[in-house]
């Protein structure tokens, strides 16, 4: 077996599924570039790297979802107990629950005490409307750029009509493994985190059994669409929050990074494609690959940002202070921002010249309140803290069971 070099710096000597040689590959898929573009562009060593990825899913996940789906709630409900309580608590699992929480529970070296209890600490310099903000006209919007994301979401069902439900829960879970020591494991965002890994898994599984075209997209979400979904979470957000004027310090971002390196080991996204990167501009080079081998958008891509924005253009008033009246015109300039010209033509996000003009006074307005609380550590800490105390709040208030805790892929609960 041939490993593909590495395209991070990384730090753990722990990898996911061992990468096969590129001839036992799959062809290189129709509708993510081409090989001999991408090595012109990239070399042959990162034009191996993104073939394998590209044909590659989660093995560890998949194995437990394909489990579930032939031998049925038993094998669920040892992964339930066992992602809460532990492998040890499991007295016979099977060999494929139990081969992924090994895997999990096997933290990287770089993941010591500091890490778990305070590396999420950052993310608490800015309020939760700001991270909300973020995450669906930044992250989400790009996430869905991808066609094979989009495809995969077409094939799975409720593409549209679940777009809020899906800012919603993703908000929940990113606002859940935040939390301090969230990720340890049987602690809520370590479970959260599982459990979305096997959505994953069980979403790849329907996609196949509906026919997805894995000739032209590569495997239903792949190590490219976790890795670059990654960078959405990461580089996209981070930029965008800083756009909104809540940049962070170089060593903030870097401990944000190093805490999602976490995740990725979690999420089952190989630790060769993001682990070692701690800045805008390292991610940024890694992207740029991923990028490269995703693809054109479709037209589900612009249906999904626009669901994006319309669910979410009153959180703006929030976030900056922007008059109410101009929510979605204000989101969709916004994001025009966070993407570029050429992306956001594509997804057909509209332009507004009075919404622009508000944005930059409301983005000076808090770049300066956010300089100033600097200045004075005592009120920086506790400004943190009241961001903090407000997630918990909010968290405390869901009452309905995200679908990654416990919904089948199609969507329907168990039992």
């Amino acid at each position: 077996m041939t490993s593909p070099p590495m395209i991070t710096t990384a730090t753990s000597t722990e990898a996911a599924a061992e990468p096969a040689a590129v001839v036992d590959l799959a062809p290189w898929p129709s509708a993510r570039s081409r090989r001999s573009a991408i090595v012109a562009q990239f070399g042959g060593d990162r034009a191996d790297v993104a073939h394998w990825a590209l044909t590659t899913a989660d093995p560890l996940a998949d194995a437990v979802a394909a489990a579930i789906h032939s031998e049925g709630g038993t094998v669920r409900a040892a992964f339930s107990q066992g992602v809460t309580d532990g492998l040890a608590s499991l007295a016979d699992p099977h060999p494929a629950v139990a081969a992924l929480l090994a895997s999990t529970e096997a933290l990287p070296d770089y993941a010591d005490d500091e890490l778990l209890d305070h590396g999420s600490a950052p993310y608490y310099t800015s309020p939760m409307p700001v991270h909300l903000v973020s995450l669906s006209a930044g992250a989400l919007i790009r996430v869905y750029d991808s066609p094979s994301i989009a495809n995969v979401l077409a094939t799975t069902g409720r593409l549209i009509d679940g777009a809020e439900r899906r800012i919603r829960e993703t908000g929940q879970w990113v606002a859940t493994v935040m939390l301090p020591g969230a990720l340890r494991a049987g602690a809520a965002g370590y479970v959260a985190t599982l459990q979305v890994r096997l959505l994953h898994a069980q979403k790849r599984d329907v996609a196949r059994r509906r026919g997805l075209d894995e000739a032209a997209f590569g495997a239903p979400i792949n190590q490219v669409d976790l890795a670059r979904t990654w960078m959405d979470f990461t580089l996209t957000s981070l930029r965008a929050e800083e756009q909104m004027g809540f940049g962070l310090t170089t060593t903030e971002a870097a401990t944000l990074y190093r805490y999602w390196w976490l995740l990725a080991h979690l999420l089952g996204i190989d630790a060769r494609l993001v682990e070692g990167l701690a800045s805008h501009d390292q991610a940024a080079r890694v992207d740029e690959l991923l990028q490269a081998v995703t693809g054109p958008p479709i037209p589900e891509s612009a249906q999904l940002a626009a669901a994006t924005v319309a669910s979410i253009s009153s959180v703006l008033h929030e976030a900056l202070s922007i008059p109410t009246g101009l929510g979605g015109k204000a989101l969709s300039t916004l994001a025009r921002r966070f993407h570029g010209e050429t992306l956001s033509d594509d997804l057909g996000l509209p332009y507004s010249a009075t919404a622009s003009a508000a944005l930059n006074k409301a983005i000076q307005a808090t770049q300066a309140r956010r300089r100033k609380l600097r200045r004075d550590p005592a009120k920086w800490e506790a400004a943190r803290q009241h961001n903090l105390s407000e997630a918990r709040k909010q968290l405390a208030t869901i009452t309905e069971a995200p679908e990654y805790a416990g919904h089948e892929a199609t969507g329907r609960r168990p039992g």
